[in-house]
């Protein structure tokens, strides 16, 4: 067999371009594909429910590769461990309701899984900003992370969707745009961003499912982001929070969709 460099460039320009353009209208488009992100965007896929999750980095999974300190092991509590079981993630008990998965493992499982479901991940896009009709977020803003990076004087593209969710962790980067972008308020108790707080991982492994919710009418947060966006502790590197988030804002979607 020869190769054919010519043939190699068509077949990924070819291939990408048909997926973009089969994807500038989805019902629901992820900002971010961390472990929340990711977990989000299987359960809706797997309920036929046309996803999208863009990425600004070149890897998917967010912080949840380098576990804690870059000691590669995750732990999550009895409730979380049943949805790394869906996923076929290996986990081992460590003591009590505490239990141990390798990261890297966790963080190809998710995708795997999320990408065989049906939804379609892009990764080094970046959003600048949110399209906004009569009071509703209606889509998102992209452009290449590379653009950004470096500062260049390049316009950007857009995709609709019927809801939007920000898992982009401790950034929140949606909900940064609305503030940024626009006069809007949100549907926390200032009206804008509240912000996270110190360490409190029980508190926080609590709040950031509870505050995993639309916070501005047709954009959720998911994750750690919630806790950004509603006020809440960060909680290290324990990721059952993330997970359950994940599952419950696509729960709420699904029930809104369907």
């Amino acid at each position: 067999m020869s190769i054919d460099e010519i043939k190699i460039s068509r077949a990924i320009v070819d291939s990408y371009f048909k997926k973009l353009m089969s994807n500038l209208e989805v019902d629901v488009a992820i900002v971010g594909a961390g472990p929340s992100g990711l977990t989000c965007a299987y359960y809706l896929a797997k309920r036929n429910i046309k996803v999208a999750v863009f990425e600004r980095k070149l890897s998917v999974g967010g912080g949840m590769w380098g576990g804690g300190i870059m000691f590669n092991e995750i732990v999550v509590q009895t409730k979380a461990k049943e949805i790394l079981d869906e996923f076929g993630v290996r986990t081992r008990r460590f003591e009590g309701e505490y239990f141990l998965a390798d990261s890297v493992e966790s963080v190809c499982a998710l995708a795997d899984k999320a990408i065989k479901a049906g939804a379609k991940i892009f990764n080094l896009l970046s959003v600048e900003d949110v399209m906004i009709r009569t009071g509703r977020v209606t889509g998102l803003v992209l452009n290449w992370s590379a653009v950004e990076i470096a500062k260049l004087h390049v316009d950007p593209i857009t995709i609709r969707s019927k809801f939007v969710v920000d898992a982009t962790g401790h950034a929140a980067e949606v909900a940064r745009v609305l503030e940024k972008k626009t006069n809007v308020k949100l549907k926390t108790k200032t009206g804008k961003t509240v912000g996270e707080t110190s360490m409190w991982a029980e508190m926080a492994e609590d709040t950031i499912v509870k505050n995993s919710k639309e916070f501005y009418p047709g954009v959720y947060s998911s994750g750690m982001a919630s806790n950004a966006v509603f006020g809440g502790p960060r909680m290290g590197p324990i990721f059952g929070g993330m997970l359950l988030a994940g599952r419950k804002v696509a729960s709420d979607l699904i029930k809104r969709l369907k």
